[in-house]
């Protein structure tokens, strides 16, 4: 299945997946705490680290599931497509949101 066939949802929960496999110690930390905390504290991690890379959280769930050379398009793409829904000029929300393009 491609990337693109995941609606955001099941791309979220892919990119996940590929997070926890990058974060043992995380897994063994919560190992004891019920499947709900479990994966709220898998949540928050995955907020931290997208945070800590610079990124929104839905960027690094596009990192996670595209290919290295699709994650800028990609990015880029869905940030015009976030312009146009707040009706802001694309400069300036490049600006706002300190975007290199």
């Amino acid at each position: 299945m491609s990337v693109k066939a995941l609606d955001p949802q099941a791309r979220h929960e892919e990119a996940l997946k590929k997070y926890m496999l990058d974060a043992p110690q995380l897994l063994d930390e919560i190992k004891d705490l019920s499947a709900d905390d479990q994966k709220d504290q898998i949540q928050w991690a995955f907020e931290d680290e997208a945070e800590a890379q610079g990124l929104q959280p839905w960027e690094l769930t596009l990192k996670y599931t595209a290919s290295p050379e699709a994650f800028e398009a990609e990015r880029l793409v869905l940030h015009k497509e976030a312009a146009e829904v707040l009706g802001v000029e694309w400069d300036e929300y490049c600006e706002m949101n300190n975007l290199v393009v």
